[in-house]
């Protein structure tokens, strides 16, 4: 399981209906609060939920596949 961290940018498997992509983390725990880039809504998602549904996960100026992400290391 990765670890997500507030301020954290997700694209997530569909876009929203705004046409924006691209999610910040605002929370995290056992449910996850996400707010639209584009349109700035927010949701709440449980983390199961998002764990599926997230797909790239943005590191300094690029998008990175989850399954490529490297943990940060302290």
């Amino acid at each position: 399981m990765l670890e997500y961290e507030v301020g954290d940018i997700v694209t997530l498997k569909k876009g929203h209906p705004c046409g924006a992509n691209e999610w910040e983390i605002l929370r995290t725990g056992v449910d996850i609060k996400l707010k639209c880039i584009g349109c700035e809504r927010m949701i709440w998602v449980s983390r199961m939920d998002f764990e599926k549904r997230v797909r790239k996960i943005k590191e300094e100026e690029k998008f990175v596949s989850i399954i490529h992400h490297k943990k940060k290391e302290d």
